[in-house]
Parts: structure tokens; C-alpha cells; sequence
């Protein structure tokens, strides 16, 4: 490229105005740090990398500070702002489409007679965190065997099943009748060909009368749910036995012993204030809690799978497919992220953790629930 680009020529090949180029200058965000031949001011190659990187943020909806945070911090380099830039378009491009499929229904409805309900009206545009986060679970979210047998063996010799907050289908036992429970909309058009019929409802208000499985389960969903306790409940109330795959929140030890939230996510912790205890969930379905150990090479892309495959929390997609990432906000992310590739990078992350090698599998906190 040329070795600077005038304000005026920026400001003509991103469509912003120079005013807005200008502001930017005033308030630090942005200031050209060359000039050209006549006095004007001019960006350099490395501004015009930090104007991209602020324009899309802006344009992904981030205030201004917040972009400061962003582009200003010092773990994050041009090649991680596109991966993250990259990933969050994604999200917005399948939220649009999952927007226009469900306005779609709402006109061949129309055109048939059928007024939809305003609740089923205002559904396309809810904030279920699945429809922000679904679009990657395809890559990394899938069933595994070992975690699979223990969640199959509890389910005895239950015949009818029902999985809520089913996703795209992981860990539904195929040689069972299942019926699948599904909020959001972008899971549900992800399920496979094949796949368990699956109803659009919540944990908290399932529509089945007392007693109409033999069986319900949940696997990593319970944290999404509104009241855990409730869902709980709703699954006793329809079903002979429960089985919930989940966290204990209350696991200090498990968060010690994980490293990612230990030394790099400290944000964590925050996510689980006033979350139910162990207790309370077993509780719920009158049952009891077994540890589930996560094997070293674990095929489920969840949170803690990749505790002795630190690479894999490097990259977009993983992060993409696991909620907590969602949740405790794109700086914390930035931080984490950056400090781990610096630390694996230098060698002190395996320094750090040079003990977890001779493991095979790790109880991180991870428990079966069963009743």
C-alpha cells in the first residue's frame, strides 16, 4: 500500500465522513500519526490496520470505550482482532437468518388465515443465548462415548425418554424412544436428519402430562435455564427418573484444580453467584450426585474439555461453541486468551502445569445427577 492514507481517501473507501474521522482523532480512539507533504494529516499502515478494527467493532453494534478496551489491548494482535471479528459476524449473519426464517413462518401463516400468538410473534427476536452461540456447535459440540455410557447406564431400562434443552441432538440415546425439548430456534434447525421429534419448550414449563415418560434427561443445558430448580421439578413431575448432567457450582476445589479459571478467567466465579448449590439440585429431583471424570482427549467441546489440550482454547470456533465464553464479555475473553498464547508461547503454561501430562482423565467439577 501507499505509505499513508489521507483522511479524506479513508474516509471515501469505508463510507464513515470525515467528521466522524475527526472525532475519533479528539477523543484518542484514533490519531494519524503521519502527515502528508502539503501538512494533512495522514494514517500509516499500522492505523489503518487500527481503523478496520474499530469500524467493525463499531459496526457490530460496541460502544465507543468499549472499542478502546479492545483495540488497546496489548495481548491481542491484528490476526486475533479478524479471528474475533470474524467469528462475531458469523454469529450476527445466522442470527439474521434464523430472524428471517422465523419471520418467514409468521407471512405463510398470514397468507393461510393463521394469526401467529404475540408471544410466538416476539419470539424472533428473544436473546436466548443459543441463538447467539449455536451456529458453532456442529464443529465441536458432540456426543461423548465415555461420558455417554455413564449418562445411558443411569437411564436404566427407561424406554421413553425425554431430553430437554436438547440442542442438536448430542447424547440421545439411539436405541430408545426419545422425545426432544428445544428453545431456541437455532438448535432445533440444526438437529440432524433422523433425529428425535423435538418440541419448542422450556425446562420450566414442559408440555406433557404427570408421568408420561419413562425417563427425562438433560445434559449441560441446566446452566442456561432460567429457574434450574423448577426445571428440575417439571422433569420429575413428568417422568419416572431423572437424569441431569451438570456442574457443581459450589466445587471450590474443581475451580482450583482447573487452570483456565484459576490463572486466566477469574471471571468465572462471578457466572456461578447465586446459582443453586448441589444440594438444591439434587434436591429438586430427589436423587443423588456422582463425579464424571473428563478424559484427557474428550470428543464434547465443552468448557473444561480441553484441560490438557490448552491449543484448543486458542481458537474462535472452540471458544464459539461454549457459552461462558459468551457470557463473561469479549474483554475478558481478549485478556484470557491473550495471556494464555503468551504463556504457552514462553513455556510457563506447561511449567505451570507440567503434573497434568500424566493424567488421563480429571474431575473438574463435572457431576451426574440421578433419581
Amino acid at each position: 500500500m501507499d505509505e499513508h492514507l489521507t483522511v479524506g481517501r479513508a474516509a471515501e473507501l469505508t463510507g464513515v465522513t470525515v467528521r466522524t474521522l475527526h472525532h475519533y482523532d479528539d477523543i484518542g480512539l484514533l490519531r494519524p500519526s503521519m502527515r502528508t507533504p502539503a501538512g494533512y494529516r495522514a494514517y500509516s499502515a499500522d492505523d489503518v490496520e487500527r481503523l478496520r478494527e474499530v469500524l467493525a467493532y463499531r459496526r457490530l453494534g460496541f460502544g465507543l470505550r468499549e472499542i478502546a478496551d479492545l483495540v488497546d489491548d496489548p495481548a491481542t494482535d491484528a490476526a486475533e482482532h479478524l479471528r474475533r471479528l470474524r467469528g462475531l459476524l458469523l454469529e450476527q449473519r445466522d442470527r439474521a437468518a434464523a430472524m428471517v426464517a422465523a419471520l418467514d413462518r409468521e407471512l405463510e401463516a398470514r397468507a393461510m388465515g393463521i394469526r401467529m400468538t404475540p408471544e410466538e410473534q416476539l419470539k424472533a427476536f428473544g436473546g436466548q443465548l443459543y441463538d447467539a452461540i449455536g451456529s458453532a456447535y456442529p464443529a465441536t459440540r458432540r456426543t461423548e462415548p465415555r461420558i455417554a455410557g455413564r449418562i445411558w447406564a443411569a437411564l436404566g431400562d427407561a424406554r421413553t425418554v425425554l431430553n430437554v434443552g436438547a440442542g442438536t441432538g448430542s447424547y440421545e440415546p439411539p436405541d430408545r424412544d426419545v422425545t426432544a425439548v428445544e428453545p431456541s430456534a437455532v438448535m432445533r434447525a440444526q438437529r440432524p436428519q433422523g433425529a428425535a421429534p423435538c418440541v419448542a419448550a422450556t425446562a420450566e414449563r414442559l408440555p406433557f402430562e404427570d408421568q408420561s415418560f419413562d425417563a427425562a434427561m438433560a445434559v449441560s443445558t441446566v446452566h442456561h435455564w432460567r429457574d434450574p430448580v423448577a426445571g428440575l421439578r417439571e422433569m420429575r413431575r413428568v417422568a419416572r427418573r431423572v437424569v441431569v448432567f451438570t456442574y457443581d457450582a459450589a466445587d471450590t476445589g474443581g475451580r482450583q484444580e482447573f487452570w483456565l479459571t484459576r490463572d486466566y478467567l477469574p471471571e468465572f466465579a462471578g457466572l456461578l453467584v447465586g446459582w443453586p448449590s448441589l444440594a438444591d439440585l439434587t434436591h429438586a429431583i430427589g436423587g443423588r450426585a456422582e463425579p464424571v471424570l473428563i478424559p484427557w482427549d474428550c470428543a464434547d467441546g465443552f468448557f473444561e474439555a480441553y484441560w490438557r489440550r490448552p491449543e484448543a482454547y486458542l481458537e474462535d470456533h472452540v471458544r464459539r461453541a461454549v457459552s461462558v465464553w459468551t457470557r463473561v464479555g469479549r474483554p475478558a475473553e481478549q485478556r484470557a486468551v491473550g495471556a494464555l498464547r503468551a504463556d504457552l508461547a514462553s513455556g510457563r503454561w506447561a511449567e505451570r502445569n507440567r503434573d497434568l501430562v500424566a493424567l488421563d482423565a480429571a474431575d473438574l467439577g463435572l457431576r451426574l445427577l440421578i433419581a
